[in-house]
């Protein structure tokens, strides 16, 4: 980052436990799945049918009729969780500072269930489709649609790199602020993709947990019982403002977020780079970028998957990146509760980092029950932990071989 410092003032969230950053936080510490049978579709021929489903979504409280009708999943998903986030932060901008305001939320897959009903209904012999059938299935339209609804002018761009589309988003928010384009920037991920061909394309990869018969067990990161991922849906957005900025209006605070790390693995296109390198790598450019040493670090908020591959090269990257302090520091998965997010992982998990930071608790690992004798760092198995976190970093690591890193302190008036 430049010498601009970067405020953490405003949070918003839906996800498989919660429909709210509220709620969201109450279950995640407590240990509380999100996860389910899938009931949006016959998953009778599939052999995943468990997921983090978000049930009990009302968008019509808070969106009219006519832009539900031009808004996919997704885009319904990022535009509440973006309007929760500039609530929280009690911005009331001038003409002026809008021109400074921007939006950059992602998502890793975008409006599929918005291009499988309309790919369906045209093989069903439909000879015309929705006018809203393009923006309300393209990535940017999250990011484009709320800087409408808010009213903000400065960028308005979405960034796409699968699971660590939140991460990226987040970070070069942060960036364009430190670089002068912008003073507040509204960031993160939001993803849809629960439906008949996301599924069957993850199951065809091997990605997915089989463990049908106990949804909420079937996400179990480093433990030696893991099988795959149990995909999740939802979105994560936070506000970052200029630190002189939000002190000028009294705004309160949550953290600072203090690094950025990116890197690509180059080695293989699903699968994490060999030992871990690449996140090691990617560790280490956010802690350079945020002027933190290995000794400063608390909490890392893993990438998690429950994926055979993915927790060994995590676990490896710390011990690369940390060396002796690896085993000094605390690292539990979000997604033992609410799956993988995809694109919405990274800005989900970064409302949890930022609330660990801010709160002074840590949430656990469920599901460990058999810890993988090779993933043998702390996990925080089963219970949230109250621990001292001035800072913390939070993974995310994409197909491709594509990492994100952030990194987040404690904030000291």
């Amino acid at each position: 980052m430049s010498n601009r410092r970067i405020a953490i003032t405003g949070l918003g969230c839906i996800a498989p436990n919660g429909n709210s950053v509220g709620e969201f936080w109450d279950a995640l510490t407590s240990g509380i799945s999100g996860l389910g049978h899938i009931s949006r579709f016959d998953t009778e021929n599939l052999p995943s049918r468990i997921a983090g489903e978000v049930l009990g979504f009302t968008p019509e409280a808070r969106l009219s009729a006519k832009d539900l009708r031009r808004m996919d999943r997704v885009i319904q998903f990022g535009m509440i969780s973006g309007m929760e986030a500039f609530e929280d932060s009690g911005l009331d901008l001038s003409d002026e500072e809008r021109e400074l305001s921007g939006v950059l939320i992602g998502a890793g897959i975008g409006g599929i269930e918005t291009i499988e009903d309309t790919t369906r209904a045209m093989a069903a012999g439909q000879k015309k489709v929705s006018p809203f059938y393009i923006p309300s299935s393209i990535i940017n339209m999250v990011s484009g649609d709320l800087s409408i609804e808010l009213g903000l002018k400065g960028p308005n761009l979405a960034i796409t790199t699968a699971c660590s589309t939140g991460t990226h988003c987040i970070g070069i928010a942060a960036r364009l602020i430190a670089f002068g384009d912008a003073t507040v920037m509204i960031a993160g991920g939001a993803e849809a993709s629960i439906t008949p061909s996301t599924v069957a394309g993850f199951t065809a990869a091997r990605a997915l947990s089989k463990q049908n018969e106990d949804p909420q067990r079937a996400s179990r990161p480093f433990d030696k019982d893991r099988d795959g991922f149990v995909l999740g849906e939802g979105a994560g957005v936070i506000v970052l403002e200029e630190l002189g900025f939000a002190k000028a209006r009294g705004a309160r605070i949550y953290a600072e977020l203090c690094g950025f790390g990116m890197s690509a693995d180059a080695s293989h296109m699903t699968q994490p780079g060999p030992g871990g390198e690449g996140a090691a790598r990617c560790m280490g450019n956010a802690m350079r970028d945020g002027g933190i040493s290995p000794e400063d670090v608390d909490y890392i908020n893993a990438h998690g998957t429950s994926t055979p591959l993915g927790d060994l090269a995590e676990t490896l990257a710390v011990k690369k990146c940390f060396g002796h302090r690896a085993m000094k520091l605390a690292m539990s998965s979000n997604k033992s509760m609410i799956g993988h997010l995809l694109g919405a992982s990274g800005g989900v998990e970064a409302v949890a980092t930022t609330l660990s930071v801010c709160r002074q608790v840590i949430p656990p690992t469920i599901n460990l029950d058999h810890p993988d004798p090779e993933c043998d760092l702390d996990y925080v198995p089963q219970t949230a932990r109250e621990s001292k976190v001035e800072v913390a970093l939070s993974n995310s690591f994409g197909f491709g071989g594509t990492n994100g890193t952030l990194g987040f302190r404690r904030f000291v008036a």
